[in-house]
């Protein structure tokens, strides 16, 4: 077994990753423009997942992408942040995917929006931070992973997708910011059946967050993933697939995002394929601009094209 898949291999079992056969179960429906808003619920590794599936109007099959939603503290946000129906408009990556032809899925990750411990719903609750630590200290305790739960959740909702006539199973893309970058980076390095990646406010290694004693989000807090690799030995499993990073000047949570990538080089650049690896370094902040959200739905819709 040649180094890459050894290492894919033993962080898959490091993290419990697996592949499940999942379908979607259409609860509602209703036509908006360019597109088909359902209201979908698919079997993940603990329980049903409440999603939402953009469709394009036309004849398919679509490309298709799994949007991950963000953290931002606002655990009562998930999938509706990113179908455009609450939260920030600059995350609303689903409408505007839809409308350029790609299938679109949303799902809560556990702990958010109608997957919290307390229930269903767009309000904010005072336990809100307290429930979804709850969701890696009980899983820990038990000898468990978040990020067990949180990337099975992810590779059944490729299968979803794949499972759907309405999509083009050789484009299937994964992408987020933030929290939803981290999964999207994990995903493609562990699920290759991502075709393309794209990542925003998330490229920064374990070592350098704890350099600076910045915070590592409770689904990427995995024991001993460092006696196996750092972020961009993982980014390299993505290698020859296309894969977008974006990252700010003044982010920590992508604050050594230009080392990371340069690590990760050789792993592209191995295969004779190092254009398909791509980084934006922006100054600002970590929070989305117009600027970087333009670039991302334009990305992702570049390469369903292809």
């Amino acid at each position: 077994m040649d180094p890459a898949s050894q290492l894919r291999t033993d962080f898959a079992q490091l993290v419990a990753f697996v592949q499940r056969d999942s379908f979607f179960d259409v609860l509602s429906e209703r036509r908006l423009d360019g597109y088909v808003e359902l209201r979908v619920r698919y079997a993940g590794v603990e329980g049903d997942i409440p999603a939402l599936l953009l469709v394009p109007d036309g004849a398919g099959p679509f490309p298709a992408v799994l949007a991950h939603h963000q953290h931002n503290s606002e655990w009562h946000l998930g999938k509706s942040e990113v179908a455009g129906l609450a939260g920030d408009p600059l995350q609303a990556f689903g409408p505007a995917l839809a409308r350029a032809g790609l299938v679109v899925l949303a799902p809560d990750a556990v702990g958010f929006e109608d997957r919290r411990y307390t229930g269903t719903g767009l309000d904010e609750r005072e336990d809100d931070w307290l429930q979804y630590f709850n969701e890696m200290a009980h899983r820990l305790v038990s000898g468990r992973l978040l990020a067990t739960t949180v990337l099975g959740d992810a590779a059944c909702g490729l299968s979803a997708l794949l499972a759907d006539e309405r999509v083009d199973g050789s484009k299937l893309g994964a992408v987020g910011h933030s929290h939803g970058g981290n999964v999207t980076i994990l995903l493609a390095a562990l699920d290759e059946r991502v075709s393309f990646a794209c990542a925003s406010g998330s490229a920064c290694s374990y070592k350098r967050r704890m350099l600076d004693r910045s915070g590592i989000e409770f689904s990427q807090v995995i024991p001993r993933i460092l006696n196996l690799a750092d972020i961009d030995g993982l980014l390299g499993l993505i290698a020859p697939r296309p894969l977008l990073l974006l990252s700010a000047t003044d982010d920590r949570y992508s604050a050594d995002a230009p080392e990371v990538v340069q690590a990760a080089t050789g792993a592209w650049e191995a295969r004779g394929e190092r254009e398909k690896l791509e980084h934006l370094r922006y100054t600002g902040g970590h929070a989305l601009t117009p600027e970087r959200t333009e670039k991302i739905i334009s990305w992702v819709t570049g390469q369903a094209s292809r």
